[in-house]
């Protein structure tokens, strides 16, 4: 089915104990859709959104990848090649320094360990595959497992910033490189 695989033709350029990633191609909508289309992932990021601006998402991803070599990279079981959700970085408006770090999961996947495997992965890609000197990352306040996944990567709060999909004041992390390597295999 559509949105449980990859594309067996495209190999994954990052892996790890039990996952996958690639880059997304249009070919991938029906995953998209299964991930940004899906209320309860969104729903702390702004959605829900139509089918229309997951369409959209994903040509951003697209575009962002073609541009800067990164995207929110989708995400699959190697053993299955079943479609996971979203992880990677993009570029942080903010500072030119600075990558953000994000992590979407489809909720049959939420407390199995794998968001922690899937950033500490793309944290360790981040500082050895491109030139960010830190890495930043945020949360919906509401949020308390992302702010435990922060907290356990080694990322420290900073300040907040007003999230404008959501109207509200997210608080912001950040992860340095010089301290990134104390906690790349922390558990």
């Amino acid at each position: 089915m559509g949105t449980e695989t990859s594309s067996s033709r495209v190999p994954y350029f990052l892996r790890t104990a039990r996952l996958g990633f690639r880059c997304w191609s249009r070919e991938d909508l029906p995953n998209a859709w299964a991930l940004w289309g899906d209320p309860r992932v969104t729903r702390l990021i702004g959605g829900p959104f139509s089918r229309e601006a997951v369409s959209d998402r994903l040509d951003r991803e697209i575009a962002t990848e073609r541009a800067r070599g990164i995207q929110y990279w989708p995400t699959f079981f190697l053993r299955s090649d079943e479609f996971v959700g979203a992880v990677g970085l993009r570029p942080y408006p903010a500072d030119r320094r600075a990558l953000e770090l994000g992590v979407h999961l489809r909720p049959e996947f939420w407390g199995q360990g794998l968001a922690e495997e899937a950033a500490r992965a793309t944290i360790q890609y981040g500082f050895h595959q491109t030139d960010a000197e830190f890495l930043v990352a945020g949360h919906h306040p509401e949020n308390g497992s992302s702010r435990r996944l922060l907290c356990k990567l080694g990322f420290v709060q900073t300040g907040s910033e007003l999230y404008p999909p959501t109207g509200l004041v997210h608080p912001i992390y950040r992860l340095d490189r010089s301290t990134a390597s104390i906690h790349a295999d922390s558990t």
